[in-house]
């Protein structure tokens, strides 16, 4: 509703799905702010290779992505929002800069970063 509320305010030389996304970001940084509650959203799982008929390897699965999940959980959010950007939503690195108001120098570095405290999370557990 908000999107639709400012389409009269959307630069036609900009991208489109950027600015939707931005306003989807701020809408969502709003809604944690006011409520105090953080939602978490779910990594989108592609079909993987695991045997849906063997109850142990889809166990495995279940905890290998809980533990991914609480590990993205307990990031800062400024990390939270650039891995969320770049690997949930699928965008690009220019999209996710654009997205969140950061230079895209400022999305790799954060990115690097977000991904090595991952890394650590997942592997000392």
């Amino acid at each position: 509703m908000k999107a639709f509320k400012a389409l009269s305010r959307f630069r036609e030389d900009a991208q489109f799905r950027p600015w939707l996304l931005r306003i989807v970001a701020n809408e969502t940084k709003n809604l944690h702010r006011a409520t105090k509650r953080r939602n978490l959203l779910e990594l989108r799982v592609a079909d993987d290779p695991v045997d849906h008929r063997d109850p142990a390897a889809l166990a495995v699965r279940d905890a290998a992505k809980t533990e991914l999940l609480n590990a993205l959980k307990a990031l800062p959010e400024k990390d939270r929002a650039v891995v969320t950007c770049r690997y949930l939503l699928d965008l690009s690195e220019a999209e996710t800069a654009q997205t969140l108001g950061l230079a895209k120098g400022t999305v790799k570095s954060r990115l690097s970063r977000a991904l090595a405290k991952l890394r650590e999370a997942v592997s000392d557990d």
